[in-house]
């Protein structure tokens, strides 16, 4: 009985977990190229009361043993990176990701960041930025006399725009995607960012459209690819499952009251 309180007590905990996942999906249901979390359960350690293929007799073994679980335990949050819908924003400076990669970007510290986000700005400085003034890399940075409402970008990441006085429009920049060996490694750092681990391994360049690279669409943002029913359905599911648990523990109680109140 007091094995059944702890069993059934790791059951809530990682039911909270997974209301707490998928919280923050719904959350970011709306956030500009987010990516949703799935939690990933394991079974924690047995204990062995009867080994399976125990001698019961001369001749013959015990078919099945006898084993007591103690549980479940968080083994992993896994980011799925399929495509997010794309939405048409007409905006000039709006570039989306159609397919595998990731934009570049440089932090403050001069290390480098990866985002799916590409709600991109022009600063001052006529030059490519995030949100945040993060610099897109390779530097994108508009000629002087530029105008803002003839810069466009190809499927394939050519970057041109006209200046004044000049009806041909100018190239500037081819831009570059990156991939990884193994994205679900990548380290989420808040502001739509991801970051390089040992578990990602290293960026990958490539041309968009090119070596199985997704293309870039302009005037359109990708959407999070969180699907509100979807996340509804496990939400109930999870609550569902944190009840069971919960009246596993209060059966679990009662009957270790009952045994606490046996009288000789």
């Amino acid at each position: 009985m007091v094995r059944s309180l702890w069993t059934a007590a790791t059951g809530m905990n990682g039911q909270q977990l997974q209301i707490d996942t998928i919280s923050n999906n719904l959350s970011n249901v709306n956030t500009t190229g987010f990516k949703k979390k799935r939690v990933e359960f394991e079974d924690l350690v047995y204990q062995n009361l009867k080994l399976a293929g125990t001698p019961a007799t001369e001749d013959t073994v015990t078919p099945v043993g006898v084993q007591m679980g103690n549980g479940v335990r968080l083994g992993a949050t896994q980011r799925m990176f399929q495509q997010g819908s794309l939405q048409n924003t007409e905006n000039i400076t709006d570039v989306a990701i159609t397919g595998e990669g990731f934009f570049r970007v440089q932090q403050y510290d001069g290390t480098y960041a990866y985002t799916r986000d590409g709600s991109f700005k022009v600063d001052s400085s006529g030059q490519l930025v995030t949100n945040d003034g993060l610099r897109v890399m390779p530097e994108i940075i508009m000629p002087e006399n530029f105008i803002i409402d003839t810069l466009t970008v190809t499927k394939t990441g050519r970057v041109s725009v006209k200046v004044s006085g000049n009806d041909d429009p100018i190239d500037i920049v081819q831009i570059e995607l990156y991939r990884f060996p193994n994205q679900v490694g990548l380290q989420a750092e808040g502001d739509n960012l991801f970051i390089v681990t040992n578990a990602s391994g290293e960026a990958i360049p490539g041309r968009p459209g090119l070596d199985g690279f997704g293309a870039v669409r302009h005037k359109f943002l990708e959407m999070s690819n969180v699907s509100v029913v979807n996340e509804l359905v496990q939400m109930i599911v999870a609550q569902r499952a944190y009840e069971f648990n919960s009246k596993a523990i209060q059966t679990s109680d009662s009957m270790l009251a009952t045994a606490v109140g046996l009288k000789r």
